[in-house]
């Protein structure tokens, strides 16, 4: 995958101001590593990379929180319209990290707020106000859950009007139980965009017959590592991971 990112020519995090989407529609897609080499070698023509101090391939370092009474993750398990996620997301190479509060209506439009911060400390006089401002939950309800880290590498379309997040390597460390599980060769691709604007990699993924696939890293980690959790509606999703990764197609 190195050698192929490779190929792709570079975009700054300055040129990709204007593709920032903190208001847009979300679709994932769940594959494997032998059908995104695929799609790279298809994409690379029509796609910039994002590129900061000479890396590609930047690793990810996510905390999620959630009440003590798991009240976001039952959000997800039922279905709700604005539902919510909370994160503390650290970008390891550049040492940034920020909280990070997630919307989703019925619409399927997501919604991010975040703000920069030093620590995961919710006493914090600035992160109150943020949550208080941001979130329909109580902050003093609020513990650590579950840990993800994952490599990620980000595609801009030549209009600058999407962007394709690609995410390899990922692993899962809950936090209450202490269950840890490694996704293997599992991709997570996600195609960002304000409304439905015209999407070059859409027909790629037609062509390798990589649908739409729902995968929330918070949701689907937790039901990984948490017997103790229902998982009615997530069960589907569960069989057709576990099916991609025993097939590896």
């Amino acid at each position: 995958m190195e050698k192929l990112i490779e190929t792709f020519a570079p975009i700054t995090l300055a040129e990709m101001s204007s593709v920032k989407l903190m208001n847009r529609t979300d679709t994932k897609f769940v594959t494997t590593m032998p059908k995104l080499m695929q799609l790279l070698a298809m994409a690379r023509q029509d796609y910039y990379v994002q590129e900061i101090d000479g890396e590609r391939n930047m690793l990810y370092d996510t905390t999620y929180f959630d009440t003590r009474s798991f009240g976001m993750y039952q959000e997800h398990q039922h279905g709700h319209a604005g539902r919510q996620k909370i994160r503390f997301r650290t970008y390891v190479s550049s040492h940034l990290q920020f909280m990070e509060v997630k919307t989703k209506n019925n619409h399927g439009r997501t919604k991010k707020k975040r703000i920069e911060v030093v620590d995961m400390d919710l006493n914090d006089e600035a992160k109150r106000a943020f949550l208080d401002k941001n979130l329909h939950f109580q902050v003093d309800e609020l513990v650590p859950h579950m840990h993800n880290y994952f490599h990620r590498v980000t595609l801009v379309n030549k209009a600058k009007t999407e962007r394709l997040t690609i995410d390899t390597a990922l692993q899962f460390n809950n936090v209450l139980t202490n269950q840890s599980r490694d996704m293997g060769k599992l991709v997570i691709v996600e195609l960002k965009r304000d409304g439905q604007v015209f999407s070059p990699v859409l027909e790629m993924l037609r062509q390798l017959r990589i649908h739409p696939h729902g995968f929330s890293k918070y949701c689907m980690g937790a039901a990984m590592t948490n017997q103790a959790l229902p998982v009615n509606r997530f069960k589907q999703k569960l069989h057709d991971v576990e099916r991609i990764l025993s097939n590896e197609l």
